[in-house]
């Protein structure tokens, strides 16, 4: 599937931030995974973003959006496509770190944005730093150290902990250990796309654990906690966010209930640009946002914001105005820090059913005002 649409905002409403800037016009091509396994992720990105940017109304804004098929290779065709022909101002949408790492460094060498709203590997936050590249979303580690910091909490004492072998799922294992107090007892790391799990589930029975912490997202995760749950092996299950979403959970079914996940993000957080955010996106598409639809409306509004504050063309100007995040964030509190990374609170949410619905509500604070673990690497 290649989808590729070019839409501009064309009336203002009550959400987002609105007004024609200071600015030239600025053009988005938005890179993201519209098919496959992966495709709820890029859908919901997607969707958050043009939440945002029609309900701002801005004419000055432009977005073109094409599928990366969950694969690097076309990643960058894409990217070359979008800088040498469509000549797009910022970049934006990647979910897949393996595709950031593929796209980003080449793309902010020739002098683009890039807005991240969900891929935030550590090359990319430490010694990979870069005045042109900002994460809207966290820095990978992020919601697996709330996982951690939450998980004796949990009465995690003795834990077992898997994702797949590429950059996000070795930073989240990272992030895990940093903050976890128990004892680590077996780290394994999967295929990216495996879907049967017998194995790894005979490992878990066998390891002694009393806790299973697992980064799965997507489709991988789905698989993955069905098989569990049918393997009665029965232990705690924790994770981050992303292998227990919106639409991820919906699929897993009962299996999910009762399950831990950090985040940054909750459709019942209480602040006023949440609750607004909430439900505006049901009343235009009919679900729950995900944290990956939050991600996308918040970049969307601090892309918003600097363009009421700079002109594209000016890039220290306009960069300056990123940096300041004056918009509403459905977070809360949102500032960057000098890597150009969220400094925000973590939670720890439960999956629950509301009526015919499965959700995630928040039981607790993990870490507050988290930044990341490789800022001293940051030489910007």
């Amino acid at each position: 599937m290649n989808l590729k649409a070019t839409l501009v905002a064309a009336a203002a409403a009550s959400l987002g931030i609105g007004g024609a800037a200071l600015a030239d016009p600025v053009k988005v091509g938005m890179i993201t995974t519209l098919s496959g396994g992966g495709a709820s992720l890029g859908i919901d990105t997607r969707d958050g973003f043009m939440l945002a940017v029609n309900r701002a109304g801005n004419p000055d804004l432009s977005v073109v959006i094409e599928d990366d098929q969950q694969k690097p290779d076309i990643a960058v065709q894409i990217a070359d496509k979008m800088i040498q022909s469509d000549k797009v101002d910022v970049l934006t949408g990647i979910v897949w770190s393996n595709l950031a790492m593929a796209v980003v460094p080449a793309a902010t060498a020739q002098g683009k944005v890039y807005l991240s709203t969900n891929a935030a590997p550590s090359q990319l936050a430490g010694k990979g730093c870069h005045p042109s590249y900002f994460s809207v979303s966290y820095q990978n580690d992020n919601l697996h150290e709330a996982a951690g910091a939450y998980a004796a909490r949990a009465g995690i004492t003795r834990a077992f902990i898997m994702a797949p072998n590429y950059p996000a799922g070795q930073d989240s294992l990272a992030g895990f250990k940093r903050f976890y107090q128990g004892e680590v007892v077996a780290e394994v790391y999967t295929q990216l796309g495996q879907t049967d799990y017998a194995g790894e589930i005979a490992q878990i029975r066998a390891s002694g654990a009393d806790g299973v912490f697992i980064f799965l997202p997507g489709g991988m995760g789905i698989s993955f906690v069905k098989q569990y749950a049918d393997s009665g092996v029965g232990l705690k299950l924790i994770g981050p966010a992303f292998s227990f979403d919106q639409s991820i959970i919906q699929a897993m079914g009962d299996a999910a209930l009762g399950v831990l996940n950090g985040a940054n993000w909750s459709p019942d957080l209480d602040n006023e640009a949440n609750a607004a955010f909430v439900q505006a996106f049901r009343a235009e598409y009919g679900r729950l946002p995900s944290v990956y639809a939050a991600y996308g409306y918040d970049t969307a509004n601090l892309l918003l914001s600097a363009m009421d504050k700079a002109s594209v063309s000016d890039a220290d100007a306009f960069r300056a105005a990123l940096r300041e995040a004056d918009f509403a964030s459905v977070r809360g509190k949102f500032s960057f820090n000098a890597s150009q990374h969220p400094v925000q609170d973590l939670f720890m949410r439960e999956v629950v059913r509301e009526g015919d619905i499965l959700t995630n509500r928040i039981v607790g604070v993990a870490i507050e005002d988290r930044g990341h673990a490789y800022e001293d690497e940051c030489k910007m």
